[in-house]
């Protein structure tokens, strides 16, 4: 199991090493909030390193905005290049909420431009969070947002060992219901493609390197990991696990769950709207839901999934969502930077 180690020339200095020992040890007493003051700059995450290092927690450092998530992380990477530092943040470049104008009768669809790389360092650091200890990830505050549910996220989660009895077909089949894609031509991250014997796959928390897995009748042959973009075998695996390439991938016993409460739910809401005589409203929901429906049917997800995340989970309405907090283990570190601006975003975040 890895463990936090600082690679670092300096060592604390000034009144550093005092305040490191005290929040330790009030740490370790179970002490659950505590402020520290009069650090800034590199100052202020050399001693947040040196508090990791000696609790040997998960860590999560919440930033007020995406610049400084990413200069924390990148000093963060410096300080522990054997541990996992990982960076979440919004990954919407562009996002506009669904509205409707009653003036005029128009209904504005939501619209949505997903940034891929962040995408990728999102499921790199839930994936982190599964496979070690040893893992800082470094977030906005946009981490208390929806995210789907970890359980679900870890049980779709495919693991596969050389000399594993597995056929083929069924893992095929399994990588579909986590939303990864056939594709034999434009190979990238969240796809895989099949050639006889070999079964090729980017994760989802990749863009550079693929895993190929080599099967002798049912039997897993061989596991290697390659450059995606000349072929080069870089090395032999053991074992790999391959995670969803969605953050909401739901299995499927659990997706005909949700369709039949969800069209349980349509059907109410349809008789409160033709009550009020909304028959145009009626219509576009109904509409909207069943080709939603349909979506779900067909390939296990649709445009929006998140707006049915409560269903999907089989949460009682009114109940917070998953959010990345939850993927942490019961016993993690949380730093909040900047916290006279980061805390007051948080509640109104929360507040709404």
């Amino acid at each position: 199991m890895g463990q936090y180690k600082i690679k670092s020339a300096f060592k604390p200095t000034g009144d550093q090493p005092q305040a490191i020992d005290k929040l330790v040890e009030a740490i370790e007493k179970g002490n659950r909030g505590q402020t520290l003051l009069g650090v800034t700059g590199s100052g202020k995450t050399f001693t947040m390193a040196n508090i990791i290092e000696r609790v040997q927690k998960p860590t999560l450092v919440l930033a007020h905005n995406k610049t400084l998530a990413a200069q924390l992380c990148s000093e963060f990477r410096e300080f522990f290049p054997d541990s996992a530092v990982e960076y979440f943040v919004s990954y919407y470049d562009y996002y506009q909420p669904e509205a409707y104008v009653p003036q005029t009768d128009t209904f504005i669809e939501k619209d949505a431009s997903i940034n891929d790389e962040i995408e990728r360092l999102r499921h790199s650091a839930t994936a982190a969070l599964f496979e070690r200890r040893d893992v800082i990830i470094v977030a906005s505050v946009s981490c208390i947002y929806g995210l789907g549910n970890p359980e679900e996220y870890k049980n779709l989660t495919i693991s596969l060992r050389q000399g594993m009895i597995k056929d083929r077909d069924e893992i095929i089949k399994k990588l579909v219901e986590i939303q990864y894609e056939r594709n034999e031509i434009d190979f990238h991250r969240g796809t895989f493609r099949v050639r006889g014997d070999v079964l090729d796959i980017v994760p989802s928390d990749s863009n550079s390197r693929g895993i190929r897995v080599e099967f002798f009748g049912d039997e897993i042959d061989r596991i290697r990991e390659f450059d995606i973009l000349t072929g080069e075998l870089l090395k032999d695996l053991k074992h790999v696990q391959i995670f969803p390439a969605s953050h909401f991938a739901t299995s499927r016993e659990k997706l005909e769950i949700a369709i039949k409460m969800i069209e349980a739910e349509l059907e109410e809401r349809l008789k409160e709207l033709m009550a009020e005589d909304k028959v145009l409203e009626a219509q576009r929901l109904k509409q909207r839901t069943n080709f939603d429906i349909e979506m779900i049917r067909e390939v296990g997800y649709c445009s929006g999934i998140e707006n049915y995340s409560r269903i999907m989970d089989g949460r009682d309405p009114g109940t917070p969502p998953k959010t990345l907090i939850d993927y942490f283990p019961e016993d993690f570190l949380l730093f909040i930077d900047e916290s006279h601006v980061t805390l007051p975003q948080v509640r109104a975040m929360y507040a709404g």
